[in-house]
């Protein structure tokens, strides 16, 4: 998910009461909420950012690490500027469980999109999808935005946070047994007009609307967009299909250059375009999960 619904998550449970338990809770909080995305200093480097992004500092190891090293920070800042206000201290159990919470907020809203998350890593490179919410979910902002305000409106009671909190959990509950169902209706409407299972195949989130989803099937040799709506309850497939063209020859040069190994890495759906020209053979890959959106959902070289 998108930073401002990990803060809003953070701010929300320090606001149900958590953030009491220690000196810079509520801070320690948001931030633990936001920590995974530490990779975002990827960009910073020449690697093929998606290659590294929601990896290292998401998985198993990153799950256990980070809250440790969160509570050392704010352990430290705690002794450097001690509290003069008699609110008390940090609790190392109490800052570490805070810690924990947050870091695995986010790792599980991370999972509910169709980005993917690597879960764990780095014992395991294998990607999990939820394809459950939209990475920029307007609904989550605005309960959770809502209940922290009003909590702080009426000087700290807890309960318009709490139910925030558990209207949030609802709405998710909801729309992991919708992404389920829409799943099973449109693997069976697969079957129905081929006669086959799909090879592979997602049901996945559009911006706003939660009533409607979006359709990639992966038919062989080439891929299938559709759409799946609740109401009326409907499958459609697009007639034409997009070619993936990977067993050009060129391609099977550029599968070799890092850029794209590291995009392969990451990419669920990929296809390729070869376009021969007077200097060579320009291949370009991207991922139907994306199309259009630009780099970095796009790698291209010229093979000679």
């Amino acid at each position: 998910m998108d930073n401002v619904c990990h803060t809003l998550v953070g701010a929300a449970i320090g606001r149900a009461g958590l953030s009491q338990r220690t000196r810079f809770g509520g801070a320690a909080l948001m931030v633990a909420a936001n920590l995974p995305d530490l990779d975002v200093l990827v960009f910073a480097t020449d690697i093929p950012s998606v290659a590294f992004r929601r990896g290292w500092t998401h998985g198993t190891l990153a799950q256990i690490c980070l809250p440790v090293l969160l509570t050392g920070i704010f352990y430290l800042i705690d002794r450097m500027r001690p509290d003069r206000s008699g609110t008390g201290s940090v609790r190392v159990s109490a800052m570490l469980l805070l810690s924990s919470v947050g870091v695995i907020s986010h790792v599980a809203l991370d999972w509910l999109n169709n980005y993917g998350v690597r879960l764990l890593m780095p014992f395991d490179n294998r990607w999990f999808y939820g394809d459950t919410l939209f990475i920029i979910d307007p609904w989550l902002w605005l309960t959770l935005g809502l209940g922290v305000w009003l909590t702080r409106r009426r000087t700290g009671d807890p309960g318009p946070a709490r139910r925030a909190l558990l209207i949030a959990t609802a709405y998710i509950v909801v729309m992991c047994i919708s992404a389920q169902m829409a799943r099973s209706i449109v693997s069976e409407a697969w079957r129905a007009e081929h006669g086959s299972a799909p090879l592979s195949y997602m049901v996945g989130p559009v911006p706003v609307t939660p009533l409607r989803r979006e359709v990639i099937v992966d038919a062989g040799t080439h891929y299938t967009r559709g759409t799946f709506t609740w109401f009326p309850m409907q499958v459609t497939f697009d007639s034409s299909g997009t070619p993936k063209h990977d067993d050009d020859p060129a391609v099977a040069q550029a599968k070799e250059a890092p850029g794209f190994r590291g995009f392969l890495v990451w990419s669920r759906f990929p296809f390729w375009t070869v376009e021969r020209t007077a200097s060579g053979t320009h291949v370009a890959v991207g991922d139907m999960r994306f199309v259009g959106r630009g780099q970095p959902f796009v790698q291209s070289m010229t093979v000679r």
